[in-house]
């Protein structure tokens, strides 16, 4: 009997109209645990580096984490896996909500999909009945309006729907994958879905989910639930609200902007608003947000509320993430009640709440600076925020110039031309990043940004402190009940990790403590996206309930897989590896591990050099950051340096210019 897992993914053909129910490997569940890991391997296994983003071969995956649907509180992410259009590179992005318990209460622990149907379809998963049903009379139509639409067409209203709008239906580059609650959107994922004629996933489940041993789990399960009740009523002290709770901030609550308006930038990420936030001001911003918030919402079987229902004037209601309540208010100069506004179509079209205001933005500076010109705008009206709203109708139709503002800054930069590049400045690896420059380098931060795989800083840090607390004494107090960390030289670290003079950044933390805490920030994050576990109650905020420590515990009494953190951190070495492996074929080097040339004022090229070296030495990567035969061999990768040698990988060193493939190209 499987444990946790079901043991068994669906393989769907879109081109010729096939389902498939196959048993997976349990070998593979212990070398890569689930969710991210064995998507990572599947990706590796069968989807070569000359496959491009919208090839029939390309593959799109729909992973429930190994823990999802077991009763471990928070866990129910879904990974969904591909090569992302906008960064050539692999794509993963998590949505909560609770479409990943639903599919394995169906009986499924993934959904593959390959080729790509000639008229638009969605599946629909009710148990063992698996059926592609004709979506033809749902073109067109937002991402809840379909869901709803399915539900009633199905008569069920329990199944769990993940849709994409228009922008995803025309290949938006930015374009997500929306699931009531949550959504998955990072890499332009949902272009692929659109591209291969797949409208929605629709599921309802209703069998048992098997723990290897129950007793020892649940009570694994009750030690996190106190202790978020511990945290709760014992806040951090001295730390700012983001990381003070469990969880998100819960955004969707707090009236106090003053933090986020004044620090991150504004516009394309240009300009920082300081004495923007005043009474007046903040008063205006809380009654929008009352009057708007209909309530808190937490996705299956979480004790934390970081979204809510949003219903503006006029509009339907929707549902926000936290981390989306401010972007389009700060990319429009404009007010929270505009950003909510938009988020309600933006949300139904289907659309990255980072990426597409930042395009928005980017468009209109163009034309402020004469790069475009009223003939690109025909039509556009004269005021603000309607001027946001007619791009965002055109990006997502890809009518005009939206259809070039649709393959994101970087390749609409290079389209248009005319010194366009020099706009699209807020990129890593040809994707747009959150709106925070800053400016003293942050050496821990500058290898999360450069190193970072998943293209998205929220998803890299976490665990350790942004910056040093201001006295001894709080420092002391700090570490006192800090048993998260996975050594205690974490703590001593943070002891000594002084705000200002000798010891302030960007020369302390010394290079191998930095190159430290951001591998064990990472490598929590990989294990959350294996397992399915929201970050917010882990990898994200400090001092979170599950950790390095109970993680083996809860695989092995849920998953009854012989675990210890030792052969959990090397399982989460493994399928990060081979995700690097898998970039590494696709021309990733040395090169396109940088942060935006501005995101920092003042930089430090010795000691940013001196990171990298480091860093991979500690990661078993060469200079180029490709992994190692010796790595490779370690990790029980052999086959990944086979294909190296094959592809003479190491001869190659320096991969695949930065602008290889064009837009043009990946459509094709």
């Amino acid at each position: 009997m499987r444990y946790a897992e079901t043991g068994y993914n669906l393989e769907i053909d879109l081109t010729r109209g096939s389902i498939e129910r196959v048993a997976t490997d349990p070998r593979d569940t212990e070398l890569y645990l689930g969710g991210l890991g064995t998507n990572a391997k599947i990706l590796w296994e069968r989807v070569p580096p000359e496959v491009e983003p919208f090839s029939p071969d390309n593959l799109l995956i729909f992973s429930a984490g190994l823990l999802c649907g077991t009763p471990a509180p928070g866990c129910n992410r879904t990974i969904v896996s591909t090569v992302s259009p906008q960064t050539l590179l692999m794509a993963f992005s998590m949505m909560g909500g609770f479409w990943a318990p639903e599919l394995k209460y169906a009986g499924y622990d993934k959904v593959i999909f390959r080729g790509k149907s000639p008229d638009l379809v969605y599946l629909w998963i009710n148990n063992d009945k698996v059926e592609i049903r004709d979506a033809s009379h749902l073109k067109g139509k937002g991402s809840g309006e379909t869901a709803e639409l399915i539900r009633k067409e199905l008569k069920e209203p329990h199944a769990q729907v993940a849709s994409i709008g228009m922008a995803g239906e025309n290949r938006v580059y930015f374009a997500s994958i929306e699931q009531g609650r949550s959504s998955a959107s990072r890499g332009g994922i949902g272009a692929v879905m659109g591209d291969k004629g797949l409208k929605a996933i629709a599921v309802r489940g209703t069998k048992d989910i098997n723990v290897a041993r129950p007793a020892e789990f649940m009570a694994l399960c009750k030690e996190v639930l106190e202790y978020i009740k511990f945290r709760n009523e014992n806040p951090i002290p001295g730390v700012m609200p983001i990381l003070a709770g469990l969880g998100s901030p819960q955004e969707m609550k707090i009236h106090d902007e003053k933090w986020h308006t004044e620090n991150f930038m504004w516009g394309n990420s240009r300009v920082r608003r300081k004495g923007f936030w005043n009474d007046e001001i903040a008063k205006q911003w809380a009654e929008t947000l009352d009057s708007m918030r209909t309530r808190l919402i937490s996705c299956y079987n979480c004790p934390m509320k970081c979204g809510a229902t949003i219903t503006p004037p006029g509009l339907p209601t929707y549902m926000m993430k936290c981390f989306s309540k401010l972007t389009y208010t700060m990319a429009a100069y404009s007010d929270l009640a505009f950003g909510l506004e938009i988020a309600q179509r933006a949300t139904e079209y289907g659309v990255d709440g980072f990426s597409t205001p930042q395009v928005m933005a980017f468009a209109l500076e163009l034309y402020e600076n004469g790069i475009l010109t009223d003939d690109d705008f025909p039509g556009m009206p004269a005021d603000n925020e309607g001027r946001f709203y007619w791009l965002l109708d055109r990006i997502v139709r890809r009518e005009g110039i939206g259809d070039v503002l649709a393959n994101g800054t970087y390749w609409a930069a290079k389209q248009i031309g005319k010194g366009a590049e020099a706009f699209a400045h807020n990129n890593i690896k040809k994707h747009e990043q959150l709106p925070l420059k800053l400016s003293m380098l942050n050496p821990i931060y500058f290898l999360m940004y450069a190193t970072g795989e998943k293209i998205n800083i929220t998803q890299i840090e976490g665990q350790f402190p942004q910056a040093p607390f201001p006295t001894r004494e709080e420092r002391e107090a700090f570490v006192k009940d800090w048993f998260q960390v996975p050594d205690e030289k974490f703590k001593q670290i943070l002891l000594d990790w002084e705000p200002r003079g000798e010891k302030s950044m960007p020369y302390y933390p010394t290079v191998d403590m930095c190159c430290d805490i951001v591998d064990w920030q990472e490598r929590m994050h990989y294990i959350d996206d294996a397992l399915g576990m929201c970050a917010g109650l882990s990898s994200f905020p400090l001092k979170p309930p599950y950790h390095i420590h109970n993680y083996p515990k809860f695989i092995s009494a849920g998953a009854g897989i012989d675990m210890d953190e030792e052969t959990l951190t090397k399982a989460a070495k493994r399928y990060r590896t081979l995700i690097r492996a898998f970039n590494i074929g696709r021309g990733m080097r040395r090169k396109d591990d940088k942060p935006p040339e501005n995101h920092w004022k003042k930089r430090f090229p010795e000691l940013e050099k001196e990171l990298l070296d480091a860093y991979y030495k500690l990661k078993g990567w060469n200079e180029q950051g490709i992994p190692t035969k010796e790595t490779l061999l370690d990790l029980g990768l052999d086959y990944v340096f086979e294909e190296f040698e094959r592809r003479e990988i190491y001869s190659n060193s320096e991969g695949a210019p930065s602008e290889d493939a064009s837009p043009e190209t990946a459509k094709n």
